[in-house]
């Protein structure tokens, strides 16, 4: 099977021919291929962007919105298809991409659908002699690049606010999970989308990503990845002063305190360290627990987490599936390794996976328990990514906030404590651009979401990822 470019409404394969293959994480076997889209795939995107742009800002938001639910329903209405292709192309258990992954999608483009409508401008009088009024105005076209870990979810995450804004978009999806990307063009298809507001070009970062990033009539990019690749994007959208929003990486800590809810804290903390394999960058991979319930919690969480089921993402027993590629899978491998010569010492987990029948081949890795290294180290240091988690003691409040902050990361964390006034200490100092107290991954749309220090800069969500697709333009009329 072949996946397509859609670009100018039509879906069609690279100019240049050239395919890259696509294989299932869970059987190692390729089952599809992708475009390997160059700077003229960009530009063929852009140039029908550009075209668009000028209708599609001039619609009311009335009828972008109507177009942005259209495509909500038909998200949901195909969701059994949608989730299949994701957890074929991520090796995520097919029940949380059903679960989670779809209707998050589809919410994210049903939001941004409503809050068009509730955004309003501004208006300021000046001693009854002047007034001064605040409108948006879209920016124009804006790319949009987002991970292979939440393939749908983030990239209607970006995509559906620069639409409601009256952005058009060329976009592009990771190389490593185009599947559900290339279904949603022909949903964007079937929902009416007008040729060019919306364009998805497939390829390497490299390639179609770097043509993108570097393109002078794309004014504003919206990247979800790793820290590097974000300097990277700064560097070259800095002197075209382009605006920016980078979501990168994390390396949360978990702050267990000994009077929390101990049965939710260890349900949901087994949730946050290795749901979807640990490949969600708000993943606690730092886990921080008070010493006097150190023991208690070491011997519980290893038992708990050598019973998840690792296995084939298509039974619905399994908690945990197949690591997203081969070289990913070797990362992972290599950074246990690590761990154990800086001293670590592996509780449980810590190794591939042998699976038999169709998953043989598949890339599948042991949730790992490591306890006994520093803060200092590069196991708590270095972005993992992966089903591996620290554990430590800390004996104080302000030793555990220290712990949690010894990072240049600053993405998310969570807190566990009953104590209502440590809860709110705790969170003002920890710095983190989100912050969990006894629960993870609760996400209202309408808040701000983004990281601090090297986890990003720029702030999504709700009318904050409006007004980034704009342009803020003051009137001034004297009465």
């Amino acid at each position: 099977m072949q996946i397509l470019n859609y670009i100018n409404g039509a879906l069609q394969a690279p100019l240049n021919n050239n395919w890259l293959d696509n294989p299932e994480p869970a059987t190692g076997k390729v089952y599809s291929q992708i475009p390997d889209s160059d700077s003229d795939d960009v530009q063929m995107a852009v140039t029908a962007a550009k075209e668009a742009f000028p209708a599609w800002a001039a619609l009311s938001r009335a009828e972008r919105s109507d177009l942005l639910r259209k495509l909500s329903d038909l998200i949901l209405k195909n969701l059994d298809t949608l989730a299949a292709a994701e957890s074929r192309d991520n090796g995520k258990p097919l029940w949380l991409a059903k679960r989670v992954d779809i209707p998050r999608a589809a919410e994210n483009f049903r939001f941004f659908s409503n809050a068009v409508l509730q955004w309003h401008d501004e208006a300021h009088h000046m001693d009854g002699h002047f007034i001064n009024y605040t409108t948006h105005q879209p920016i124009g076209v804006v790319t949009c690049i987002s991970p292979w870990n939440l393939p749908l979810y983030l990239f209607s995450w970006k995509v559906a606010p620069a639409l409601a804004a009256g952005c058009c978009v060329v976009a592009k999806p990771s190389e490593v999970t185009p599947m559900s990307a290339f279904l949603l063009s022909q949903l964007c298809i079937e929902a009416g989308f007008p040729p060019g507001v919306f364009n998805i070009v497939h390829g390497t970062g490299p390639k179609a990503g770097d043509a993108m990033i570097n393109h002078r009539d794309i004014k504003a990019i919206s990247f979800t990845g790793g820290t590097k690749t974000g300097a990277y994007i700064a560097s070259k959208a800095a002197p075209l002063f382009k605006k920016l929003s980078l979501e990168l990486g994390g390396k949360n800590a978990n702050i267990i305190f000994a009077d929390c809810d101990w049965d939710k804290m260890m349900k949901t903390t087994l949730r946050s360290s290795f749901e979807n394999q640990g490949q969600i960058c708000l993943c606690g991979s730092r886990i921080l627990v008070h010493r006097s319930v150190y023991e208690k919690f070491k011997t519980e969480f290893a038992e708990k987490v050598k019973a998840l089921k690792v296995g084939d993402p298509h039974d619905d027993t399994v908690r945990m599936g197949a690591i997203v590629s081969k070289q990913h899978f070797e990362k992972i491998l290599s950074c246990i390794e690590l761990a154990k010569q800086e001293g670590g010492t592996v509780l449980t987990g810590g190794n591939a996976i042998k699976l038999e029948g169709r998953c043989e081949e598949g890339w599948f890795i042991a949730p790992t328990v490591i306890e006994g290294l520093d803060q200092n180290c590069r196991t708590n240091q270095e972005e993992i990514f992966g089903p591996v988690v620290t554990i430590q003691p800390f004996d104080t409040e302000e030793e555990a906030i220290n712990y949690a902050n010894a990072t240049e990361y600053g993405l998310a964390g969570s807190l566990w404590t009953q104590d209502i006034s440590r809860a709110h200490r705790v969170a003002n100092k920890v710095e983190s651009g989100i912050l969990w107290v006894n629960c993870w991954l609760i996400r209202d749309l309408r808040t701000p979401f983004g990281g601090m220090k090297q986890s990003g800069v720029g702030r999504e969500g709700g009318m904050h990822a409006l007004e980034f697709f704009t342009e803020a333009k003051n009137v001034c009329v004297s009465l």
